[in-house]
């Protein structure tokens, strides 16, 4: 995705992506991880290879004190202070006359009054929810000096570490097919039904008479009986 310039060409937009390497050290504190990145760096190792990742991140929030009344209007004043002077250097600046000076005090006192006034409404309105001040911070639980496979072992040797402490990953290779299962033997042939060898067609069963089969029969013995009684 891109977007158009005012000078006619397209500005691409970079996405953020994790780095690929190997990891050369692996630190619990960031301010080891710059140390051993600017090892490097003194040793002329080219830098722009290296990254610093941070594993496990965690969510830290840090108590610096309660809050009151007079704390919360001290540091709205404050706040308001420093918003005044970077007004009132501006008017100084761009119209440098005696006046100006008077300005410039006006505007400090006016910050810091609209500022103390803010921050004490905003300390009432949260007064009951929040009566501590605090910082945020995102911490990682390990940070990690990645670097290109071609620069991995040149870092690891400016940096004391041994490539037993990070092995290389196994080459990756596809898995094994499984055996195929054994075949079956063919059945053994042998006599079909009726006792018959393979091929022969088995002897059909006897079956019974039908009722008009069995009423002709007894008709051809009436009548044979009959021409028997009357040859007599």
């Amino acid at each position: 995705m891109s977007s158009q310039s005012p000078f006619g060409g397209r500005v691409g937009r970079a996405f953020p992506t994790l780095p690929k390497g190997e990891t050369v050290a692996s630190y619990e504190t960031y301010a080891e991880a710059q140390e051993a990145v600017d090892r490097l760096a003194k040793a002329e190792f080219p830098v722009r290879e290296l990254s610093i990742v941070g594993t496990d991140l965690t969510s830290v929030e840090r108590i610096t004190g309660t809050l009151s009344w007079g704390r919360a209007a001290a540091a709205g004043a404050l706040s308001g202070a420093w918003f005044g002077t970077f007004l009132g250097l501006l008017l100084f600046i761009f119209s440098p006359t005696g006046a100006s000076i008077g300005i410039l005090g006006s505007a400090i006192l006016l910050g810091a009054g609209f500022g103390a006034i803010f921050s004490v409404v905003s300390y009432s309105i949260n007064r009951r929810r929040r009566d501590f001040t605090s910082v945020m911070q995102v911490l990682a639980t390990r940070y990690a000096v990645i670097a290109e496979p071609e620069h991995v072992a040149r870092a690891r040797q400016v940096l004391g570490t041994t490539d037993a402490a990070f092995p290389a990953a196994p080459a990756w290779s596809p898995p094994a097919a499984p055996p195929a299962p054994p075949a079956e033997p063919p059945a053994p042939a042998g006599p079909t039904a009726g006792g018959g060898a393979e091929g022969e067609q088995p002897a059909e069963e006897p079956r019974g008479l039908t009722y008009g089969e069995a009423q002709d029969a007894r008709r051809r013995a009436e009548r044979e009986r009959r021409d028997s009684g009357d040859g007599a």
